[in-house]
């Protein structure tokens, strides 16, 4: 009898044993795969249990939260939504987050690390503040200035790469997708369809041919290759020019282009020049040029991902000249132009763009800071010091006059970009800009305007006229006192 016990017991002991195994197999090895599953409603839970942090434009919180009192408990709020949709992005229980609420999600949730006062104490804390570099005066004077048009506004001060302004036309209130339920889902579906786009960042996540606004990169790569040493000095280019090894010819707007100055050919926007140095420069020099800038750089992040502005790095001469100008396959997003400008107004050096200043606890411990540095010498300072002039031409005497403001030294290029098949769509309005007030040392804003869908004549479109007046607003804002 004895002998028996002691075999159930052992088989018990087993059994045992092999329980507390596969507990801690499930507790240890499957912990992830368990808080992963859609059917776990356990993380879901806890991870609304508790207001979100907020979202800052300066002192001034432009997120909150809303108590349901449903088992997802809280629901994120916004204040003035699409105004700062471009910034925040949404914070969904249905469809998650998506910009600054996506890439400073851990610490506006509560479950950052960094939020702990003490090392390797993990759990969930009160959700910390994302505190942005956005001014709320200048980010106004973007949508304001688009007022509904589709397009876009990036604005960085030159010195330090702080975004300034970041708008996307049309816009949409993320507050309405922060929820569950049917009426979320309808939602969803009617601005994904929207044929407008309105979810669309084109500020950071759309490219558009960026046409003559361009050529101030072209004009770096010339002057700082020595293609041409005097700005003033005529340039051996036929109007009109005859793209290399074809039969098309390349047309001016303007008048005066033949053999024109590389300071006329920017003051006025002379296509035959600006594509003729291009090729001039050849593949090898204008592919340095733009990486220096940030073209066809898949890393850029400010946190959130940036479209890749796209110059190919194949191209037969005729399809050069074209992208020396802005066409062709060149396409940037807003904030890429805006970083031409910037790196112009800032002697060469373009500052890396950045969007989150600080990150904080809820009770305003910073925990985080973001860093300025130098993305890239995109010039020699020469280069950037005889552009700068080019540019307050363009404002003091060109295709930029309706930017000039009193009391201010203010550079601009206007871009009218090619659009659809045959390029019979309306062409896309481009002004990108610098503007220093005359008594401050340095630039305070740099700007680039796109705006698809200009009001006017496709014949009447251009940078000046529909995008130079906003960019125009975007600056005067930036110089108030």
């Amino acid at each position: 009898m004895i002998r028996y016990i002691r075999r159930a017991a052992g088989f018990c002991l087993v059994l045992l044993v092999a329980l507390l195994v596969n507990a801690a197999r499930i507790q240890v090895l499957g912990a992830d795969a368990l808080d992963g599953n859609p059917a776990n409603r356990r993380v879901a839970i806890a991870r609304y249990h508790q207001p979100r942090g907020a979202i800052m434009v300066g002192e001034e919180s432009i997120t909150g939260s809303k108590d349901t009192r449903q088992p997802l408990r809280y629901e994120r709020t916004y204040k003035n939504g699409p105004l700062y949709a471009s910034v925040t992005g949404y914070a969904s229980q249905t469809y998650g987050t998506t910009l600054v609420e996506n890439a400073e999600d851990s610490v506006l949730a509560g479950t950052s690390p960094l939020l702990s006062p003490f090392p390797l104490w993990h759990r969930r804390w009160a959700g910390g503040r994302a505190v942005t570099t956005i001014k709320a005066s200048i980010q106004r004077a973007a949508y304001d200035g688009l007022a509904g048009r589709k397009g876009a506004v990036a604005a960085i001060e030159p010195s330090t790469g702080r975004i300034l302004a970041l708008v996307s036309s049309p816009s949409y209130d993320p507050g309405v997708l922060s929820g569950t339920g049917r009426a979320v889902a309808n939602t969803w579906s009617r601005l994904t369809r929207d044929p407008n786009q309105p979810m669309l960042n084109r500020a950071i996540r759309q490219t558009y041919p960026p046409g003559s606004a361009f050529k101030i990169v072209t004009a770096a790569a010339v002057l700082d290759t020595g293609t041409v040493t005097d700005v003033n000095a005529p340039t051996d280019t036929p109007d009109p020019y005859v793209l290399p090894n074809t039969k098309t010819t390349l047309p001016n707007e303007v008048s005066g282009c033949e053999n024109a100055s590389l300071a006329y050919a920017v003051t006025f926007s002379c296509n035959t020049v600006m594509a003729g140095l291009g090729v001039k420069v050849g593949l090898a020099g204008m592919l340095d040029a733009v990486g220096k800038f940030g073209f066809n750089d898949t890393r850029i992040r400010i946190p959130s991902g940036v479209a890749k502005s796209n110059f190919d790095t194949r191209m037969s001469p005729d399809q050069l000249a074209l992208s020396s100008i802005g066409q062709f396959d060149t396409t940037a997003t807003p904030l890429q132009m805006a970083m031409v400008s910037a790196a112009v107004a800032n002697g060469g050096e373009l500052k890396y763009p950045y969007l989150v200043d600080r990150t904080t606890t809820s009770g305003g411990r910073t925990v985080s800071t973001t860093a300025r540095r130098t993305y890239r010498q995109a010039m020699n300072p020469a280069t950037a010091a005889q552009l700068r002039q080019l540019m307050v031409d363009v404002v003091q005497t060109g295709t930029g006059m309706s930017a000039a403001i009193p009391g201010a030294t203010v550079g601009g290029k206007t871009g009218t970009a090619q659009n659809g098949v045959g390029n019979t769509g309306t062409p896309y309005a481009w002004f990108i800009s610098w503007a220093k007030a005359d008594d401050a040392a340095q630039p305070a804003v740099a700007v680039a305007v796109v705006v698809e869908d200009a009001s006017v004549k496709r014949g009447d479109v251009s940078g000046g006229g529909d995008a130079a007046p906003i960019a125009k607003a975007v600056m005067a804002a930036a110089l108030a006192k």
